[in-house]
């Protein structure tokens, strides 16, 4: 009795180890993404949230038709959007902001960085030197209204 009950115990936990990886892949946020396929800065974003902990899913087919049907109003646009947790992202909002996003989850369309602030994740790179433009990450009601989520005010 003993012996069958240590053969199964051993069993369990091999399937345990075998399903391991892939519970802990689906641990990490599914995010979805359209940009143009030529953008590096949309590339770079993408990098960031990665590193972030997001998988993430790449359309090169630029964004307009995604942030139409996302909700996103054209005067918060940005080169890229993105989906994630039945939130829209548009634009390079920060990691951080998308996983407070994702724990507070308010009743909202979702995140936006109007634009394309130098200094922002995607826009930091060699090329832009040392300069960190002020910008701020803005929450989008259902109705449209926006308030400031998080600002990121750099002197």
């Amino acid at each position: 009795m003993q012996r069958r009950f240590l053969i199964q115990a051993i069993a369990g936990l091999a399937g345990i180890s075998l399903l391991a990886p892939a519970l802990m892949a689906q641990t990490r946020p599914q995010v979805e993404v359209w940009k143009d396929p030529n953008c590096g800065c949309c590339k770079d974003w993408v990098a960031h949230m990665e590193a972030n902990g997001f998988d993430v899913k790449v359309h090169d087919s630029g964004n307009t038709a995604a942030r139409k049907r996302l909700g996103i109003p054209d005067k918060l646009g940005s080169c890229h959007t993105a989906l994630v947790g039945g939130y829209a992202i548009e634009g390079h909002v920060p990691a951080r902001e998308v996983h407070r996003l994702l724990k507070e989850r308010p009743a909202a369309v979702g995140l936006s960085v109007p634009g394309m602030p130098v200094g922002s994740p995607g826009m930091d790179g060699k090329i832009y030197g040392n300069r960190k433009d002020p910008y701020d990450v803005v929450l989008i009601s259902r109705s449209g209204d926006t308030r400031v989520y998080q600002s990121y005010h750099r002197t």
